[in-house]
């Protein structure tokens, strides 16, 4: 059963507002689930039970009060469900630590937020065709 949801875990109120309006604008109409920290997002994942579908794709910004995206990264990747779900890092992050990092922690992907809206909303595009139209996962083949 091929998933209706993206989780974008995003702590920062004018980021999540932008995502979603990038989303609206792009046509993406797929439900969004909020998490506004790394423990949200974990829990969120942890309630998810064998028959619920998993998010297509996870968009985890690094920066999260409680738990880091890195945790997050760290705990997706180790449990046998959310292991090879597609988890791609949208920060404002320009460090080259944090992106080394994030793929060595099974990062799919890793990209900084664009300042400019319109850039953001072309980002977002091309996300959404990637992710959601021309991936494939083990998941939903």
């Amino acid at each position: 059963m091929k998933s209706n949801h993206i989780l974008l875990v995003e702590d920062n109120p004018d980021d999540e507002l932008l995502a979603l309006r990038a989303l609206k604008r792009n046509n993406i109409l797929n439900e969004v689930q909020v998490a506004r920290d790394g423990v949200e997002a974990l829990d969120y994942l942890a309630g998810l039970t064998e028959r619920s579908v998993l998010p297509e794709f996870i968009l985890l910004d690094l920066q999260l009060p409680k738990v880091n995206g890195f945790e997050v990264l760290k705990a997706i990747r180790k449990h046998p469900r959310t292991r090879l779900l597609p988890v791609v890092i949208m920060t404002s992050s320009d460090e080259e630590k944090d992106l080394i990092d994030g793929y060595r922690l099974g990062a799919n992907s890793y990209i900084r937020k664009p300042v400019d809206f319109n850039q953001f909303v072309d980002a977002v595009q091309q996300l959404g065709l990637y992710w959601l139209v021309l991936n494939l996962t083990p998941f939903h083949t």
